[in-house]
């Protein structure tokens, strides 16, 4: 057998056994991070079915709050690459404290974001919303401001799981929460049991009221764990903030990065707002829609990370390098398939959200473009979080800044209006922006690898 077809069989055996570890860690995080917008999806059908006016109210509302969600992750994503890299170290001891700086720090970022959310009706206003929308907008965020700390703690709690490689708990959470979120909204949105028909603001009581459930169940779970005194889970939080910086620096390049990310997608929505009520229905209904795959990516892109934080960690760089493609191939092919969908039934899958056939009409093209936009954002995602599982933090964030400030807002503007698009225009924007954001990250994680290849040689 010659020294080609040696190396050869080797790297197919890493592939396959990082595709096997890939799935394994990823499944529950998918059905996790699919949960999330299974729930999203589920309050636009019902929220949409109950009324278009509602819908454009729970669109608007869940706008901004959508880019504070996304900062959230970003800001406590610390906690996952910090515990990987302690799992491949060998440091699992370790493990519990980083989870015990992660609860108060959780506590106070999801504090100001509900802060944040008491301004939704000025916020709505200054940006150019109808005062009705604006109205409908504000109440929407205000009952959501109430469950912003249990989301923080939720994905503090949730991130320490899958950096120890247990997902499955985050996932039985999420599972529980979507089947209670259908009756909860059969109650709250269309009004049941001597409850009013509360429309939009029906769903976001659904969603408060299930993340302080999830949150406490999840922190239960973690206090009470077997190896709650191995891995170092209980004990105090003196010293917190000061002995979690590095934790923080982490969070702080990826929360700004989502932030640029979601800020720029939240523009896009005002955009929407501006061409009118159906509009912003179509746009909701699509970027849920997208959503919904992405949420796989990001489930892949978390899997990625750990599987890169381990082999970095242990100071593997081969594996570092082939963690980081595999899960690449993995998530190009499954968004791939997803994409077929949209692209062969736009129309079928838009009727389902909405019966009005000009909603349908506005909004099945939004689909057939997304086929291709999911492979590019979902590849952008995967690239952005194996750099950050190798410690690289800030160039994904500039980069996100390029892509979906310089690039996408400006060009979605201007396709959308001056060119005559309208909402179409809009996700051509997010199309390119993408292309864009996953080739550069695509070449940044190659060219580190070869940067590393170097130095061992050297």
């Amino acid at each position: 057998m010659t020294l080609a077809v040696q190396q050869a069989e080797i790297l197919s055996h890493r592939i396959r056994r990082h595709v096997r570890e890939l799935f394994r860690l990823a499944i529950p995080v998918i059905i996790a991070r699919a949960g999330i917008m299974v729930m999203a999806l589920t309050d636009t059908l019902m929220v949409g079915r109950f009324g278009a006016q509602e819908l454009a109210y729970y669109g608007l509302g869940n706008m901004p709050v959508g880019v504070m969600m996304g900062v959230m992750v970003g800001l406590l994503l610390g906690v996952v690459v910090m515990v990987s890299q302690a799992v491949g170290r060998g440091e699992d001891a370790s493990t519990g404290t980083i989870w015990r700086r992660a609860i108060p720090y959780s506590l106070l970022v999801g504090g100001v974001m509900a802060g944040l959310c008491l301004w939704g009706e000025e916020f709505l206003l200054v940006t150019g919303q109808a005062p009705d929308l604006a109205a409908g907008g504000a109440g929407v965020m205000a009952v959501i401001a109430i469950g912003m700390p249990a989301a923080g703690l939720h994905l503090a709690t949730s991130l320490y799981l899958e950096g120890m490689k247990r997902p499955i708990p985050g996932m039985v959470a999420m599972l529980i929460g979507n089947v209670l979120n259908v009756g909860l909204n059969w109650v709250l949105v269309w009004g049941h049991f001597g409850f009013p028909a509360m429309g939009a603001e029906g769903a976001a009581w659904a969603t408060t009221i299930l993340r302080w459930l999830g949150a406490i169940g999840l922190i239960a779970y973690v206090w009470w764990l077997p190896q709650r005194q191995a891995w170092g889970i209980r004990g105090g939080f003196k010293g917190w903030w000061r002995d979690s910086g590095d934790q923080r620096q982490v969070g702080y390049a990826a929360g700004l990065s989502n932030g640029l990310e979601g800020s720029a997608f939240a523009a896009l929505a005002l955009f929407a707002g501006w061409l009118g009520a159906m509009s912003v229905g179509a746009y909701t209904i699509g970027l849920n829609l997208i959503a919904l795959p992405f949420m796989c990516a990001l489930g892949l892109a978390t899997a990625t990370s750990v599987r890169v934080g381990n082999a970095y960690g242990a100071g593997d760089r081969v594996e570092t390098k082939v963690a980081g493609w595999t899960g690449l191939g993995v998530t190009s092919v499954i968004l791939a398939l997803v994409g077929v969908i949209f692209l062969l039934f736009p129309t079928w899958v838009a009727s389902q959200f909405t019966a009005d056939p000009a909603l349908v009409a506005l909004t099945a093209p939004l689909l057939a473009l997304s086929a291709w936009l999911l492979i590019a954002d979902g590849g952008q995602v995967v690239m952005a979080q194996a750099l950050r599982g190798r410690s690289d933090t800030w160039v994904p964030t500039a980069m996100h800044f390029v892509s979906y400030y310089a690039i996408m807002m400006p060009l979605g503007w201007f396709l959308a209006f001056p060119m005559g698009h309208g909402v179409l225009g809009l996700f051509m924007g997010i199309l390119i922006a993408s292309f864009v954001a996953v080739s550069f990250l695509m070449g940044r994680f190659w060219w580190l690898s070869r940067r590393d290849d170097r130095a061992a040689v050297g």
